[in-house]
């Protein structure tokens, strides 16, 4: 029996101590948003928040978030208006999108530990998380995007 909170919820899982998390929060909790890639963690489609650190589900055993915070896509914002989100569609980053939640999931990792990111930043970052459409440089633009609206907001607030 696993036992976590998945974006905001306590939920429990009748799984086995070795299943892969992305199996469980796909299959067990219908959180299809988070896709499977690789299998082996280097894709980076699988990309969730376990205590609001960028992770691999699909290398992660449920067993190693016993009681810990994860946040899937779903949970990134209630309303899908999290400035990565916005930033996304306005300058419509994706091409088939298979990746994107996972892109997204590493791009607000790295927007809460460095808000305003050098494209140095962005490429060390972001490196481990491939695109077989190759918008890359969507992806970076739509950070810097985010990165300008968030700090823009947040000015705005101690105005």
């Amino acid at each position: 029996m696993a036992k976590f909170i998945l974006n905001g919820q306590p939920v429990t899982a009748d799984v086995e101590s070795d299943t892969p998390l992305l199996w469980v929060i796909r299959d067990d909790l219908d959180m299809t948003g988070t896709k499977f890639g690789c299998g082996i963690g280097t894709c980076g489609a699988c990309t969730v928040h376990v205590g609001g650190r960028a992770t691999r589900s699909c290398i992660t055993p449920v067993s190693s978030v016993e009681g810990a915070e994860i946040t899937t896509i779903e949970g990134l914002s209630d309303n899908g208006d999290h400035p990565l989100q916005v930033s996304w569609q306005k300058l419509q980053v994706p091409q088939c999108g298979y990746c994107q939640s996972g892109q997204i999931m590493q791009a607000a990792a790295l927007l809460k530990d460095i808000p305003n990111p050098s494209d140095k930043d962005i490429d060390a970052v972001m490196g481990g998380n491939l695109c077989r459409c190759m918008t890359y440089v969507r992806i970076r633009s739509a950070i810097h995007e985010a990165a300008n609206a968030t700090l823009e907001s947040n000015d705005e607030q101690t105005a």
